[in-house]
């Protein structure tokens, strides 16, 4: 791979970690095993049966809990601490063996691109939580494994144009990143409330008891 495909591999890998980490291994995993495309060789232990079978049953866990409204925001919490620190490590283990410097520069990009994408996935999660019809989960969750689908593959046959929609992406993320912060205080914000309420009603039975 020269050094474009490389800078948009490990872009991608970020990039579509904080989406859904688990189709991005599964992905990378299935393409490298059937020999679809020479991934580095760093990342050939993605293509081992046992990384496929594990991710690819973790993405049809996340694929079921990402429909039900409520649930598949408590997901993306919880993987916040996951998505996030495997963007960074993968795209740093897609750069290993090469200058300290440039495993380093991918480790912390890998980190803050899959930080940007899990928090606008998170943050519209949170709105759609407001709308009255389900299918706007159904449209969101299937619109985003595509999406994974089609910048991975981007990335590996059209290096340039996947770096080129990153860069409208980034645009488009800083313009909105006010509001999308927003967004989580309230909902960090309302999360708090509901615990101090049932909290406050747990003990109030409990004194009647």
């Amino acid at each position: 791979m020269n050094t474009v495909q490389i800078i948009a591999l490990v872009t991608a890998i970020a990039w579509a970690s904080g989406i859904n980490l688990y189709a991005t291994i599964f992905i990378l995993g299935v393409v490298g095993h059937y020999d679809y495309v020479n991934l580095p060789s760093q990342l050939d232990l993605l293509s081992d049966p046992i990384i496929i079978g594990v991710s690819g049953f973790m993405y049809f866990t996340e694929f079921v809990v990402d429909k039900i409204p409520g649930l598949d925001s408590l997901w993306d919490a919880v993987h916040t601490f996951i998505r996030i620190p495997a963007g960074a490590i993968l795209s740093m283990t897609a750069v290993a063996g090469m200058d300290p410097v440039i495993e380093m520069t991918a480790f912390l990009l890998g980190g803050t691109m899959a930080a940007s994408t899990h928090t606008t996935k998170s943050a519209s999660r949170i709105l759609m939580q407001s709308s009255p019809e389900p299918v706007s989960n159904w449209t969101a969750s299937v619109s985003e494994d595509l999406l994974v689908v089609a910048g991975i593959w981007a990335a590996l046959s059209h290096p340039w144009i996947f770096l080129t929609a990153i860069l409208l992406f980034i645009c488009m993320l800083v313009w909105l990143l006010p509001g999308l912060i927003r967004i989580l205080k309230k909902s960090l914000q309302s999360a708090k409330v509901m615990l101090s309420r049932l909290n406050n009603s747990l003990t109030d039975d409990s004194e009647i008891i």
